[in-house]
Protein backbone atom coordinates (compact mmCIF):
# COMPACT_ATOMS: atom_id res chain seq x y z
CA UNK A 1 0.00 0.00 0.00
CA UNK A 2 2.78 2.56 0.83
CA UNK A 3 4.37 1.31 -2.03
CA UNK A 4 1.62 2.15 -4.54
CA UNK A 5 0.93 6.00 -2.18
CA UNK A 6 4.57 6.77 -3.27
CA UNK A 7 4.51 6.16 -6.91
CA UNK A 8 0.86 8.16 -6.51
CA UNK A 9 2.80 11.25 -5.26
CA UNK A 10 5.54 10.99 -8.22
CA UNK A 11 3.07 10.81 -10.54
CA UNK A 12 1.51 13.49 -8.97
CA UNK A 13 4.81 15.81 -8.64
CA UNK A 14 5.59 15.00 -12.22
CA UNK A 15 2.13 16.07 -13.02
CA UNK A 16 3.09 19.02 -11.52
CA UNK A 17 6.11 19.80 -12.89
CA UNK A 18 4.58 19.21 -16.01
CA UNK A 19 2.05 22.17 -15.56
CA UNK A 20 4.12 24.56 -14.11
CA UNK A 21 6.46 23.85 -17.06
CA UNK A 22 3.54 24.73 -19.60
CA UNK A 23 2.42 27.23 -17.52
CA UNK A 24 5.99 28.74 -17.99
CA UNK A 25 6.30 28.87 -21.46
CA UNK A 26 2.81 29.99 -21.74
CA UNK A 27 3.57 33.04 -19.62
CA UNK A 28 7.11 33.26 -22.04
CA UNK A 29 4.34 33.32 -25.06
CA UNK A 30 2.71 35.34 -24.31
CA UNK A 31 5.34 38.16 -22.99
CA UNK A 32 7.05 37.15 -25.83
CA UNK A 33 4.06 38.35 -28.13
CA UNK A 34 3.71 41.19 -25.87
CA UNK A 35 7.12 42.47 -26.27
CA UNK A 36 6.72 41.41 -30.28
CA UNK A 37 3.23 43.94 -30.15
CA UNK A 38 5.28 46.70 -28.35
CA UNK A 39 8.32 46.47 -31.15
CA UNK A 40 5.43 46.76 -33.83
CA UNK A 41 3.60 49.88 -31.98
CA UNK A 42 7.23 51.57 -31.61
CA UNK A 43 7.97 51.00 -35.35
CA UNK A 44 4.55 52.07 -36.34
CA UNK A 45 4.79 55.22 -34.79
CA UNK A 46 8.83 55.49 -36.05
CA UNK A 47 7.01 55.29 -39.74
CA UNK A 48 4.30 57.96 -39.26
CA UNK A 49 4.41 60.84 -41.38
CA UNK A 50 3.69 64.65 -39.52
CA UNK A 51 2.18 67.69 -41.19
CA UNK A 52 6.04 69.37 -39.94
CA UNK A 53 7.80 67.00 -41.85
CA UNK A 54 7.00 68.64 -44.99
CA UNK A 55 7.89 71.74 -46.49
CA UNK A 56 4.34 72.34 -47.84
CA UNK A 57 1.70 74.31 -46.45
CA UNK A 58 -0.87 72.14 -48.02
CA UNK A 59 -0.33 68.70 -48.60
CA UNK A 60 -2.47 64.99 -48.70
CA UNK A 61 -1.35 61.55 -49.94
CA UNK A 62 -5.18 60.25 -52.07
CA UNK A 63 -5.40 56.08 -52.60
CA UNK A 64 -6.17 56.50 -56.29
CA UNK A 65 -8.62 53.44 -55.95
CA UNK A 66 -10.90 54.56 -53.35
CA UNK A 67 -10.26 58.19 -53.38
CA UNK A 68 -9.90 58.05 -49.56
CA UNK A 69 -7.16 60.45 -47.69
CA UNK A 70 -4.05 58.55 -46.28
CA UNK A 71 -2.38 62.03 -44.60
CA UNK A 72 -3.40 65.41 -44.71
CA UNK A 73 -1.60 68.51 -43.83
CA UNK A 74 -4.22 71.19 -44.14
CA UNK A 75 -5.38 69.62 -47.23
CA UNK A 76 -8.87 71.23 -47.35
CA UNK A 77 -7.46 74.92 -47.34
CA UNK A 78 -8.05 76.74 -50.69
CA UNK A 79 -4.73 78.45 -52.20
CA UNK A 80 -3.83 78.85 -56.02
CA UNK A 81 -2.65 76.27 -57.66
CA UNK A 82 -0.47 77.45 -60.99
CA UNK A 83 0.27 75.21 -63.64
CA UNK A 84 -1.28 72.01 -61.77
CA UNK A 85 -4.38 73.74 -63.37
CA UNK A 86 -3.53 72.03 -66.63
CA UNK A 87 -4.38 68.14 -65.78
CA UNK A 88 -7.91 70.05 -65.82
CA UNK A 89 -7.51 71.70 -69.23
CA UNK A 90 -5.60 68.33 -70.85
CA UNK A 91 -8.64 66.04 -69.88
CA UNK A 92 -11.31 68.21 -71.01
CA UNK A 93 -9.36 68.96 -74.43
CA UNK A 94 -9.50 65.15 -74.47
CA UNK A 95 -12.94 64.34 -73.99
CA UNK A 96 -14.49 67.86 -75.64
CA UNK A 97 -12.05 67.61 -78.74
CA UNK A 98 -10.97 65.94 -81.33
CA UNK A 99 -7.52 65.23 -81.83
CA UNK A 100 -7.35 66.21 -85.36
CA UNK A 101 -9.04 69.43 -85.19
CA UNK A 102 -6.90 72.46 -86.16
CA UNK A 103 -6.67 74.65 -83.49
CA UNK A 104 -5.97 78.61 -84.57
CA UNK A 105 -4.27 80.94 -82.28
CA UNK A 106 -5.52 84.29 -81.29
CA UNK A 107 -4.39 87.65 -80.21
CA UNK A 108 -5.21 86.69 -76.17
CA UNK A 109 -3.15 83.77 -76.72
CA UNK A 110 -0.20 85.29 -78.30
CA UNK A 111 -0.55 87.74 -75.69
CA UNK A 112 -0.03 85.76 -72.62
CA UNK A 113 3.77 85.79 -70.79
CA UNK A 114 5.95 82.90 -70.36
CA UNK A 115 6.67 80.38 -70.27
CA UNK A 116 4.75 80.13 -74.04
CA UNK A 117 5.31 78.18 -76.77
CA UNK A 118 5.54 81.72 -79.00
CA UNK A 119 2.89 81.31 -81.33
CA UNK A 120 1.25 84.12 -83.34
CA UNK A 121 -2.37 85.21 -84.41
CA UNK A 122 -3.71 82.84 -87.35
CA UNK A 123 -1.32 80.29 -86.81
CA UNK A 124 -2.51 76.89 -86.88
CA UNK A 125 -1.66 73.44 -85.17
CA UNK A 126 -3.33 70.44 -84.10
CA UNK A 127 -5.36 69.80 -81.35
CA UNK A 128 -3.00 66.46 -80.80
CA UNK A 129 0.43 68.38 -81.01
CA UNK A 130 -0.60 71.27 -78.40
CA UNK A 131 -1.46 68.81 -76.05
CA UNK A 132 2.16 68.23 -75.32
CA UNK A 133 3.26 71.34 -75.85
CA UNK A 134 0.64 72.18 -72.44
CA UNK A 135 1.43 69.31 -70.29
CA UNK A 136 5.21 68.54 -70.85
CA UNK A 137 6.64 72.44 -71.67
CA UNK A 138 3.38 73.98 -69.66
CA UNK A 139 3.35 76.81 -72.05
CA UNK A 140 1.17 79.30 -70.96
CA UNK A 141 -0.44 80.56 -74.82
CA UNK A 142 -1.50 77.11 -75.79
CA UNK A 143 -3.55 76.40 -72.78
CA UNK A 144 -5.53 79.43 -73.63
CA UNK A 145 -5.70 78.75 -77.45
CA UNK A 146 -7.01 75.34 -76.70
CA UNK A 147 -9.46 77.11 -73.98
CA UNK A 148 -10.76 79.09 -76.76
CA UNK A 149 -10.89 75.84 -79.40
CA UNK A 150 -12.84 73.90 -76.85
CA UNK A 151 -15.08 76.56 -74.39
CA UNK A 152 -15.26 79.48 -77.39
CA UNK A 153 -13.67 81.76 -75.31
CA UNK A 154 -11.25 81.64 -72.28
CA UNK A 155 -14.88 82.71 -70.06
CA UNK A 156 -16.62 80.02 -71.96
CA UNK A 157 -13.62 76.78 -71.07
CA UNK A 158 -13.50 78.18 -67.60
CA UNK A 159 -17.38 77.40 -66.77
CA UNK A 160 -16.61 73.86 -68.32
CA UNK A 161 -13.68 73.55 -65.62
CA UNK A 162 -15.78 74.76 -62.86
CA UNK A 163 -18.78 72.11 -63.65
CA UNK A 164 -16.08 69.49 -64.15
CA UNK A 165 -14.94 70.23 -60.98
CA UNK A 166 -18.42 70.56 -58.99
CA UNK A 167 -19.31 67.00 -60.68
CA UNK A 168 -15.64 65.70 -59.10
CA UNK A 169 -17.04 66.90 -55.57
CA UNK A 170 -14.50 69.47 -55.31
CA UNK A 171 -15.60 71.74 -52.90
CA UNK A 172 -13.15 74.23 -52.71
CA UNK A 173 -11.91 75.11 -56.12
CA UNK A 174 -12.46 77.90 -58.65
CA UNK A 175 -11.17 78.25 -61.90
CA UNK A 176 -10.82 81.38 -63.94
CA UNK A 177 -8.03 80.94 -66.34
CA UNK A 178 -6.72 77.42 -68.07
CA UNK A 179 -3.39 78.07 -67.65
CA UNK A 180 -3.22 78.48 -64.16
CA UNK A 181 -1.78 82.34 -63.92
CA UNK A 182 -2.72 84.13 -60.75
CA UNK A 183 -6.15 85.45 -61.62
CA UNK A 184 -8.92 87.15 -59.38
CA UNK A 185 -12.84 88.09 -60.43
CA UNK A 186 -15.72 89.52 -58.80
CA UNK A 187 -16.00 85.85 -57.44
CA UNK A 188 -12.76 85.26 -55.63
CA UNK A 189 -9.20 84.21 -56.87
CA UNK A 190 -8.12 81.24 -58.97
CA UNK A 191 -7.53 78.17 -56.44
CA UNK A 192 -7.92 74.65 -55.73
CA UNK A 193 -7.50 72.74 -52.42
CA UNK A 194 -4.80 70.01 -51.95
CA UNK A 195 -7.48 67.33 -52.10
CA UNK A 196 -9.49 68.85 -54.75
CA UNK A 197 -6.39 68.44 -56.61
CA UNK A 198 -6.08 65.23 -55.63
CA UNK A 199 -9.58 64.50 -56.82
CA UNK A 200 -9.21 65.93 -60.50
CA UNK A 201 -6.08 63.86 -60.89
CA UNK A 202 -7.91 60.68 -59.97
CA UNK A 203 -10.62 61.32 -62.61
CA UNK A 204 -7.40 62.15 -65.04
CA UNK A 205 -5.86 58.83 -64.60
CA UNK A 206 -8.66 56.48 -63.35
CA UNK A 207 -11.99 57.40 -64.26
CA UNK A 208 -12.06 59.45 -67.01
CA UNK A 209 -12.70 57.77 -70.71
CA UNK A 210 -9.51 59.09 -72.04
CA UNK A 211 -7.25 58.63 -69.22
CA UNK A 212 -5.00 56.26 -71.37
CA UNK A 213 -4.34 58.97 -73.83
CA UNK A 214 -3.59 61.24 -70.55
CA UNK A 215 -1.22 58.78 -69.21
CA UNK A 216 0.23 58.28 -72.81
CA UNK A 217 1.03 62.34 -72.89
CA UNK A 218 1.91 63.09 -69.56
CA UNK A 219 4.81 60.37 -69.73
CA UNK A 220 6.51 61.42 -73.14
CA UNK A 221 9.87 62.45 -72.93
CA UNK A 222 10.27 64.35 -75.90
CA UNK A 223 7.89 65.26 -78.27
CA UNK A 224 8.50 67.31 -81.66
CA UNK A 225 5.77 68.75 -83.96
CA UNK A 226 5.13 71.24 -86.77
CA UNK A 227 2.50 73.99 -86.87
CA UNK A 228 0.21 73.21 -89.77
CA UNK A 229 1.61 75.11 -92.26
CA UNK A 230 5.00 73.26 -92.05
CA UNK A 231 7.30 76.13 -91.52
CA UNK A 232 7.94 76.23 -88.34
CA UNK A 233 9.17 73.08 -85.53
CA UNK A 234 9.21 73.06 -82.09
CA UNK A 235 10.16 70.41 -79.19
CA UNK A 236 9.12 69.87 -75.88
CA UNK A 237 10.80 68.08 -73.38
CA UNK A 238 8.88 66.62 -69.93
CA UNK A 239 10.12 68.68 -66.70
CA UNK A 240 8.55 66.16 -64.65
CA UNK A 241 11.52 64.97 -63.21
CA UNK A 242 9.52 62.81 -60.78
CA UNK A 243 8.97 60.15 -63.70
CA UNK A 244 12.41 59.37 -63.38
CA UNK A 245 12.94 59.76 -59.26
CA UNK A 246 11.01 56.71 -58.35
CA UNK A 247 10.37 53.34 -59.13
CA UNK A 248 6.01 53.13 -60.71
CA UNK A 249 5.87 56.86 -61.46
CA UNK A 250 2.88 57.58 -63.76
CA UNK A 251 2.58 61.32 -64.32
CA UNK A 252 2.59 64.82 -62.75
CA UNK A 253 2.18 68.13 -63.45
CA UNK A 254 4.27 71.24 -62.08
CA UNK A 255 3.59 75.09 -61.20
CA UNK A 256 4.52 77.73 -59.70
CA UNK A 257 3.56 81.53 -59.91
CA UNK A 258 4.54 84.06 -57.19
CA UNK A 259 1.01 83.72 -55.56
CA UNK A 260 1.11 80.22 -55.76
CA UNK A 261 5.18 78.91 -54.81
CA UNK A 262 5.76 75.84 -56.24
CA UNK A 263 3.22 72.96 -56.54
CA UNK A 264 2.87 69.78 -57.84
CA UNK A 265 0.41 66.62 -58.39
CA UNK A 266 2.20 63.44 -59.22
CA UNK A 267 0.58 59.77 -58.89
CA UNK A 268 2.67 56.24 -58.49
CA UNK A 269 1.94 52.36 -58.55
CA UNK A 270 3.35 50.55 -55.94
CA UNK A 271 2.15 46.36 -55.96
CA UNK A 272 -1.38 47.52 -57.38
CA UNK A 273 -1.81 50.28 -55.09
CA UNK A 274 -1.88 53.69 -56.73
CA UNK A 275 -0.86 57.01 -54.72
CA UNK A 276 -1.67 60.30 -55.37
CA UNK A 277 0.45 63.17 -54.12
CA UNK A 278 -0.85 66.69 -54.21
CA UNK A 279 1.42 69.70 -53.08
CA UNK A 280 0.51 73.40 -52.55
CA UNK A 281 2.42 76.46 -52.00
CA UNK A 282 5.78 74.34 -51.48
CA UNK A 283 8.36 76.67 -51.00
CA UNK A 284 9.45 79.66 -53.40
CA UNK A 285 12.67 80.77 -55.16
CA UNK A 286 15.07 79.64 -54.81
CA UNK A 287 13.88 76.17 -53.44
CA UNK A 288 12.65 74.59 -56.32
CA UNK A 289 13.48 71.20 -54.73
CA UNK A 290 11.45 70.99 -52.14
CA UNK A 291 8.23 69.64 -54.13
CA UNK A 292 10.24 66.62 -54.95
CA UNK A 293 11.56 65.95 -51.37
CA UNK A 294 7.91 66.14 -50.03
CA UNK A 295 6.52 64.31 -53.54
CA UNK A 296 9.24 61.03 -51.74
CA UNK A 297 8.15 61.34 -48.41
CA UNK A 298 4.64 60.81 -49.21
CA UNK A 299 5.22 58.34 -51.65
CA UNK A 300 6.90 56.29 -49.39
CA UNK A 301 5.04 56.83 -46.67
CA UNK A 302 1.91 55.29 -48.64
CA UNK A 303 4.37 52.49 -50.08
CA UNK A 304 5.77 51.16 -46.39
CA UNK A 305 2.40 51.63 -44.30
CA UNK A 306 -0.79 51.30 -46.46
CA UNK A 307 -1.69 47.67 -47.87
CA UNK A 308 -5.06 46.08 -49.17
CA UNK A 309 -7.17 44.46 -46.94
CA UNK A 310 -11.08 43.51 -47.61
CA UNK A 311 -13.81 44.88 -46.32
CA UNK A 312 -17.19 43.53 -46.52
CA UNK A 313 -19.43 40.40 -46.35
CA UNK A 314 -17.34 37.54 -46.15
CA UNK A 315 -19.06 34.22 -47.79
CA UNK A 316 -22.16 32.88 -46.14
CA UNK A 317 -22.22 36.02 -43.47
CA UNK A 318 -25.32 35.60 -41.75
CA UNK A 319 -27.00 37.15 -38.61
CA UNK A 320 -30.44 36.98 -37.40
CA UNK A 321 -33.39 39.43 -36.33
CA UNK A 322 -36.55 39.75 -34.16
CA UNK A 323 -39.18 39.91 -36.08
CA UNK A 324 -42.76 40.93 -34.01
CA UNK A 325 -46.02 39.32 -35.16
CA UNK A 326 -44.51 36.62 -37.13
CA UNK A 327 -44.62 32.93 -37.95
CA UNK A 328 -42.60 30.56 -39.40
CA UNK A 329 -44.29 27.31 -38.38
CA UNK A 330 -44.46 25.12 -35.54
CA UNK A 331 -46.42 26.54 -32.19
CA UNK A 332 -48.14 30.22 -33.66
CA UNK A 333 -46.44 31.36 -30.14
CA UNK A 334 -47.33 35.17 -29.13
CA UNK A 335 -43.60 35.73 -28.70
CA UNK A 336 -41.51 37.46 -31.75
CA UNK A 337 -39.58 35.15 -34.05
CA UNK A 338 -35.95 35.34 -35.08
CA UNK A 339 -35.58 35.09 -38.84
CA UNK A 340 -31.60 34.24 -40.92
CA UNK A 341 -30.35 37.56 -42.33
CA UNK A 342 -27.75 37.95 -44.78
CA UNK A 343 -25.45 40.80 -46.53
CA UNK A 344 -25.57 40.82 -50.24
CA UNK A 345 -22.39 41.96 -52.39
CA UNK A 346 -19.04 41.24 -52.98
CA UNK A 347 -16.05 42.40 -50.46
CA UNK A 348 -14.09 45.65 -51.59
CA UNK A 349 -10.43 46.19 -51.13
CA UNK A 350 -9.05 48.94 -48.95
CA UNK A 351 -6.00 50.25 -48.65
CA UNK A 352 -5.23 50.95 -44.68
CA UNK A 353 -2.31 51.40 -42.47
CA UNK A 354 -1.26 48.45 -40.17
CA UNK A 355 -3.11 49.93 -36.59
CA UNK A 356 -6.38 51.01 -39.09
CA UNK A 357 -9.69 48.36 -38.10
CA UNK A 358 -12.14 48.37 -40.39
CA UNK A 359 -15.55 48.93 -38.80
CA UNK A 360 -18.98 47.42 -39.12
CA UNK A 361 -22.36 48.67 -38.11
CA UNK A 362 -25.04 46.91 -38.83
CA UNK A 363 -28.59 50.10 -39.73
CA UNK A 364 -31.54 47.68 -39.23
CA UNK A 365 -35.14 49.00 -39.26
CA UNK A 366 -36.87 49.21 -35.95
CA UNK A 367 -39.66 47.54 -35.01
CA UNK A 368 -40.08 44.75 -37.95
CA UNK A 369 -42.99 42.98 -38.25
CA UNK A 370 -44.48 40.21 -39.85
CA UNK A 371 -45.14 39.46 -42.82
CA UNK A 372 -41.95 39.71 -44.30
CA UNK A 373 -40.50 37.92 -47.65
CA UNK A 374 -37.67 35.96 -48.41
CA UNK A 375 -35.68 38.78 -50.14
CA UNK A 376 -37.15 41.98 -48.58
CA UNK A 377 -34.00 44.62 -47.47
CA UNK A 378 -34.09 45.01 -43.74
CA UNK A 379 -31.43 47.41 -43.14
CA UNK A 380 -28.01 47.87 -44.88
CA UNK A 381 -24.17 46.51 -43.37
CA UNK A 382 -22.05 49.90 -42.97
CA UNK A 383 -18.17 49.77 -43.26
CA UNK A 384 -15.88 52.51 -42.35
CA UNK A 385 -12.85 53.22 -41.84
CA UNK A 386 -11.76 56.23 -38.76
CA UNK A 387 -15.35 57.37 -39.30
CA UNK A 388 -15.28 57.51 -42.87
CA UNK A 389 -17.81 55.00 -45.00
CA UNK A 390 -15.95 52.70 -47.36
CA UNK A 391 -18.58 50.55 -48.18
CA UNK A 392 -22.34 49.91 -47.46
CA UNK A 393 -24.11 46.40 -48.15
CA UNK A 394 -28.25 45.76 -48.15
CA UNK A 395 -29.30 43.51 -45.21
CA UNK A 396 -31.72 41.09 -46.40
CA UNK A 397 -34.22 38.09 -45.06
CA UNK A 398 -32.76 34.89 -45.88
CA UNK A 399 -36.32 32.97 -44.97
CA UNK A 400 -39.87 34.37 -44.81
CA UNK A 401 -42.02 35.18 -41.81
CA UNK A 402 -45.43 35.41 -42.27
CA UNK A 403 -47.91 37.40 -40.16
CA UNK A 404 -49.14 35.39 -37.34
CA UNK A 405 -53.06 35.81 -37.57
CA UNK A 406 -56.20 33.96 -36.13
CA UNK A 407 -56.37 32.06 -38.90
CA UNK A 408 -53.07 30.77 -39.32
CA UNK A 409 -53.54 29.82 -35.34
CA UNK A 410 -56.70 27.81 -36.08
CA UNK A 411 -55.20 26.11 -38.93
CA UNK A 412 -52.31 24.78 -36.31
CA UNK A 413 -55.04 23.86 -34.18
CA UNK A 414 -57.19 21.72 -36.60
CA UNK A 415 -54.04 19.80 -37.94
CA UNK A 416 -52.97 19.48 -34.18
CA UNK A 417 -56.25 18.07 -33.81
CA UNK A 418 -56.15 15.73 -36.91
CA UNK A 419 -52.84 14.49 -36.13
CA UNK A 420 -53.82 13.45 -32.47
CA UNK A 421 -56.82 11.69 -34.05
CA UNK A 422 -55.04 9.85 -36.49
CA UNK A 423 -52.81 8.47 -33.61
Amino acid sequence: MMKKNIKHRKCRSAGVFLLLLILEITILSARTAYVDAADASAELSGTELRPSELYARYAVLMDAGSGRILFSKSGNTEAPMASTTKIMTCILALENGILTETVTASDQAAAQPEVKLGMHKGQNYLLSDLLYSLMLESHNDTAVAIAEHIGGSVKGFADMMNEKAEDLGCEGTYFITPNGLDAKDEKGFHHTTAIDLARIMKYCIMESPMKEKFLEITRTSSYTFSDCSGRNSYTCTNHNAFLKMMDGALTGKTGFTADAGYCYVGALESEGRTFIAALLACGWPNNKGYKWADTRKLMNYGIDNFFYQEAGPASGNSGSLIVSNGYTGGFPDILPVHITVVEQGSPVQVLLRRDEQIERKLQIEENITAPVSSGDQLGEAVYSVNGIRIATYPVLAKEAAEKRTFQVCLKYTFRMLSLAAVQ
